[in-house]
Formats: structure tokens, C-alpha cells, sequence
């Protein structure tokens, strides 16, 4: 009788937590590194990489704009939105909390949502907001196979209610993890592009014509002229001293071939397709295939992230247990042009699945008679 009681909204749910405590599914090392900011490399320095800007623009912000929808699970109905699916946070539109999410899950595997507040009736979340992940710490258990508790700046959090963290897991490992070698590569060939763009002096050698220096003052003389180099590109010698230049320029550095590489092997590390960001020079779009390129994006680039927060967000601590929440990406996105649009929309009709009314709904427009 409890659970028909339960099923029918007439005792209200008081067991519902807003977090139940992730399993650890990985490698403990691993899945700790993915909860803490002490990576290898910073997320500041990867995203100074032209190439991870671009791929994480792709990935974060086209999912940030998608709206999210409710649906029946037993009928696939859309259904209307609990007030925190419309507007997750009381302080930025979804728009930006996604966002920051899905960043959050691609450089760090994890992300987090605070509750703000709950409902009265199950303890359910009602209002979130965003957690930076280089705020946050984790303590797992004994065994390592279970999360025990969180600490934001340092402070424990509850593991439900308000102020208790609701957590999304990639199914991706974090970039800043499992990149940390190719990304560390990229930042230093960059640094290395911008030092030969900025310091137009070749490298070359110091040459000592008097008596032998000891290692202190060669380190010393090494350190004054790298100093003075990156100040000026005019330097003064003594008469003992002379710099035989090895004449490497920037191309025969090959920058410009690396840094083309490196593009491409970031565009696989982010799972994007490289022609998205200029790393692939064969490739050719036009009108007719962007719309596959579009959904080929989607399923294999974009999905895993998207599974990832409408799993998390449908799961019963946040959603009731008979509906689901998801992206709604035919609206945007995947939107066929109006011609292919209006064609199914007409063998719909034709075929009685839809009405006129459901049919004009489908293409946003008024219901007859109405403004």
C-alpha cells in the first residue's frame, strides 16, 4: 500500500536526497584526479590554446543553448516543465549554467550543481547553482569504491538538502587528465611560436674568447641575456664575449606544420571532427551534407555529454520517477530546413498522426483564430 500511496502523490516522499554518493567505476587514482583542481595542467592554460578554445566552443556552447523538455517515459509525451527544468538557477539562465557545465565535464570529467532549494512536499531540488570544480574536494571511503563527502572552499557539505552538491559524471575521462602530455606539448609550441614572433633573434651561441667562466657566472651570463632578450632585441657584448647565431628561423623551426599537427591531435583528444577547427585542410562543406556533418557531431562528439546531464538530471532524486528530462535539439541545432520540414509534416497529415492543430504547434505557429 505504501509504494500505490507513494505512486499517487498522497504521502508526500521524505527519503529523497539530492545526492546519492557516485561509485567509483575507474581507477581510484584517476577518479580522484578528476575531482580535484591539482591537474598537470590548468584549465586557464589549455584554454589559451587556440584549438581547445575553439573545440570547447563547439561542445559547450552548442549544448548551453539547447532547451531542456520533460517527457512521460510510459508515453513519450511532452509534458510541462517542473519550475527548475525552465530556470535552474535564480542568478544566470540555463544558457550559462549549461554551459559551465559541460566545460566542467570536459576538462575535468565532473561537474556540480548546488541546491539552492527544495521542495517542501519530497525534499526534491527546486533551484541549483553552478560550482566551480577548482572549489571542490572529495573524500571517498575506505575501499575507495564510494564517494563519502564533499568540502566546497574547504567546508564539508551535506549529502542532501540544500547546500549539498548534485554531481555529473563524463563518461569521458576529463581532458586536463587524460590529456595532460599532448596539452602540455601544445602550450610549450605555442609559447615557443609566440617567443620566435616576439624575439626575432635567432638562437644561437655565446662564445667566450677570455679566461674560462665557472658555472655560477655562465648560468648567470645565460639568465641576463635570455632576460634581455625578451626585453630587446639590441644587446651589448664585452670583447670577450661573441654570438655565433645558428640562423634557425621559424620555418625551419616548422611552427607552422606543428602547430597544424598539434591542432589536429587536440581536435582528436577533444572528439571533435578536425575540419571543425581548421586542422584538416581536405575537407569541403557544402549545403547539401552539413546537415549529416551535424548529426554525425551529435552522436559522436556532443552525445556523451548530453547523455551525461539528462541521465543526472532524470534520475528520481531530481525528477519524478515516471518522467524524464532532455535536450530538445530538433528545435535548433538539427532543425531541417523548411521545405524537408513541411514535406514530413504533410505525410503526417496524410497519414492521420498528426492534427493541423499539432501540425502548426510543430512549426511554432498560433493555433487557428488566435493572434
Amino acid at each position: 500500500m505504501g509504494f500505490f500511496r507513494d505512486l499517487v502523490g498522497l504521502t508526500p516522499k521524505t527519503d529523497i536526497k539530492a545526492q546519492l554518493a557516485p561509485p567509483v567505476v575507474t581507477d581510484p587514482f584517476s577518479f580522484y584526479s578528476q575531482f580535484t583542481p591539482f591537474q598537470s595542467v590548468s584549465r586557464a592554460e589549455a584554454i589559451g590554446v587556440p584549438a581547445i578554445m575553439r573545440c570547447r566552443n563547439l561542445i559547450a556552447t552548442t549544448i548551453g543553448v539547447m532547451e531542456l523538455e520533460t517527457y512521460s517515459k510510459a508515453t513519450k509525451e511532452e509534458l510541462p516543465n517542473l519550475p527548475w527544468v525552465n530556470q535552474l538557477s535564480k542568478s544566470a539562465p540555463n544558457s550559462i549554467i549549461i554551459t559551465a557545465l559541460v566545460d566542467a565535464l570536459l576538462f575535468y570529467g565532473t561537474g556540480y550543481l548546488e541546491v539552492t532549494e527544495v521542495y517542501q512536499d519530497d525534499n526534491r531540488p527546486a533551484r541549483f547553482d553552478f560550482v566551480n570544480n577548482t572549489r571542490v574536494q572529495v573524500q571517498l571511503n575506505k575501499l575507495n569504491t564510494f564517494v563519502d563527502f564533499y568540502t566546497v572552499d574547504g567546508v564539508e557539505r551535506p549529502m542532501s538538502g540544500i547546500g549539498s552538491l548534485v554531481t555529473f559524471q563524463s563518461p569521458i575521462d576529463g581532458i586536463l587528465n587524460a590529456g595532460a602530455r599532448i596539452l602540455r606539448a601544445a602550450i610549450d609550441l605555442e609559447k615557443a611560436a609566440a617567443n620566435a614572433a616576439a624575439v626575432p633573434t635567432p638562437a644561437g651561441i655565446l662564445k667566450n674568447n677570455g679566461a674560462d667562466l665557472g658555472e655560477k657566472e655562465v648560468a648567470g651570463l645565460l639568465a641576463a641575456w635570455r632576460r634581455s632578450r625578451a626585453e630587446r632585441s639590441t644587446a651589448y657584448l664585452t670583447s670577450s664575449l661573441e654570438f655565433q647565431p645558428t640562423s634557425f628561423s621559424p620555418r625551419d623551426m616548422t611552427y607552422n606544420d606543428s602547430l597544424q599537427y598539434m591542432a589536429c591531435q587536440l581536435a582528436r583528444l577533444c572528439n571533435v571532427p578536425a575540419y571543425y577547427i581548421s586542422a584538416d585542410q581536405n575537407n569541403s562543406m557544402t549545403y547539401a551534407n552539413v546537415q549529416d556533418e551535424r548529426r554525425q557531431f551529435v552522436a559522436l562528439s556532443l552525445q556523451p555529454y548530453i547523455s551525461a546531464i539528462e541521465s543526472r538530471l532524470s534520475m528520481d532524486d531530481l525528477t519524478p520517477s515516471t518522467q524524464f528530462v532532455a535536450f530538445d535539439m530538433d528545435s535548433g541545432f538539427l532543425r531541417a530546413n523548411p521545405l524537408e520540414r513541411l514535406a514530413v509534416i504533410e505525410k503526417m497529415l496524410e497519414l492521420n498522426l498528426i492534427t493541423v492543430e499539432q501540425a502548426r504547434e510543430m512549426e511554432e505557429l498560433s493555433p487557428n483564430g488566435n493572434n
